[in-house]
């Protein structure tokens, strides 16, 4: 067997369509923590966490032992045949800390996409209505729905024809689009192509993962609340990405003070299991009858027995208080780079909690040209040991993912491979 990333790259090419990238030429061979190696032996520290997966890292011991003890018992029984109680008890637990008032019900799915589908299956069932409002740049999966929720052409809707219909979009509050032009553009698309009465939901992330990172301010979705109690319209908070500790509270919508009738979970639930999920208002979510939710594999065991682990990482590690001053570590950092004049220019840092990001802004760079860059500095950072994503509407953004598990020495380590690149590709 191949032990070369070289020889492995070439094997996965000839076996596994290109339609599923890889970012990085690395292959896995074990991790910890904050830390990959490879096939090859070469260490990396992780900025990236399996695409915001890990906040309580890689291997953490205390979801190791849940997984192990439950391997023990069973791995599988279908919760639809045989239900057991950690699915019951994980459900218990989120219900409690859900972000609304009144009584909670949860159900579990495996992966994001199916997460944010369910949800508009349950606001369709509960409103008796089809439209769906999502926003542009805002990522939602990749199964069809999901798709065309997702606020972003390429790479995700042009080679795929028609998808689902009766799904509208609005722009997402940025740079020179106001909270206040977004509602205007949504006031116009309830004019022109959907009466509010039509809408089952609008869904929105707290924070635009794929996106950019950019944060939907809390007057936008002041605004959504107020017009969905108007209308009957049920708001879903997509915290696939923005949830389990990454902005500094469980749920990115709770810096807001609103509340969601639905939220949409997956990712960083289950610290690597597969796992995702559906919280929402008990009413909302007994509007389903018998048999119209579920999945073979939906809130499998070993997933389940992880992530009542990753709640108690989360509160005996307090990752909440971590995630800020994580935050406010990184945003020290990146601000004092926006300020230097010997490194290629970047923008101030945004986000929430650990949840960071920076734009590439070459100067005279368009909009393909500073995507390049971006791009650049990942391949470059993964040459130097550092694994680290772009993201973002125009593919110009760093996205910053580390688990919340890492150390500051860490950190700091791959904040140093990102300056010297930095100060490189200035005097390149």
């Amino acid at each position: 067997m191949s032990t070369t990333n070289k020889d492995l790259l070439a094997r996965r090419n000839n076996a596994v369509p290109r339609g599923v990238s890889t970012s990085t030429p690395v292959f896995a061979d074990r991790a910890e923590n904050a830390e990959l190696w490879d096939v090859e032996g070469r260490r990396y520290v992780d900025f990236a966490g399996g695409i915001a997966v890990l906040n309580v890292g890689h291997r953490h011991p205390k979801v190791m032992a849940a997984v192990a003890k439950q391997l023990e018992r069973f791995t599988h029984t279908a919760f639809q045949v045989s239900a057991y109680e950690s699915y019951i008890e994980l459900a218990e637990k989120l219900n409690a800390r859900a972000p609304f008032s009144g009584p909670a019900k949860t159900i579990f799915f495996t992966t994001g996409g199916e997460a944010t589908e369910n949800a508009v299956k349950i606001a369709r069932a509960a409103t008796g209505r089809n439209g769906v409002i999502a926003f542009c740049g805002g990522f939602h999966g990749r199964t069809l729905l999901a798709s065309a929720m997702t606020g972003k052409v390429l790479p995700y809707k042009a080679p795929f024809g028609t998808l689902p219909g009766e799904v509208y979009h609005v722009p997402f509050p940025d740079h020179d689009i106001t909270v206040e032009d977004s509602l205007k553009m949504l006031h116009f698309l309830f004019a022109a192509d959907i009466a509010p009465s039509n809408v089952a939901a609008i869904i929105i992330e707290p924070v635009q993962g794929e996106g950019g990172f950019r944060v939907a301010p809390t007057a936008l979705l002041k605004h959504l609340r107020t017009l969905c109690d108007q209308h009957g319209i049920k708001l879903i908070a997509d915290e696939v990405q923005s949830g389990f500790g990454r902005t500094g509270k469980l749920f990115g919508i709770e810096h807001s003070g609103v509340e969601p009738d639905l939220i949409s979970v997956a990712k960083s639930l289950a610290g690597g299991m597969p796992l995702s999920g559906v919280i929402g208002r008990a009413d909302l979510m007994d509007s389903v009858p018998p048999g119209g939710l579920g999945g073979t594999y939906a809130g499998a065991p070993l997933a389940c027995a992880a992530a009542l682990a990753v709640l108690d990482v989360i509160d005996e590690e307090k990752l909440l208080d971590r995630a800020n001053a994580m935050g406010e570590r990184l945003k020290a950092r990146i601000t004092a780079w926006h300020k230097r004049t010997d490194m290629l220019p970047i923008s101030m840092p945004r986000g929430l909690g650990a949840m960071i990001a920076f734009d590439v802004l070459e100067r005279h760079a368009g909009v393909e040209q500073r995507a390049g860059f971006a791009s650049k500095l990942c391949a470059k950072a993964c040459e130097k040991g550092l694994i680290l994503l772009a993201c973002g509407v125009q593919g110009a953004t760093i996205r910053i993912l580390t688990p919340l598990t890492a150390s500051d020495a860490l950190l700091d380590e791959g904040l140093d491979i990102i300056e010297q690149i930095l100060i490189e590709e200035a005097k390149a």
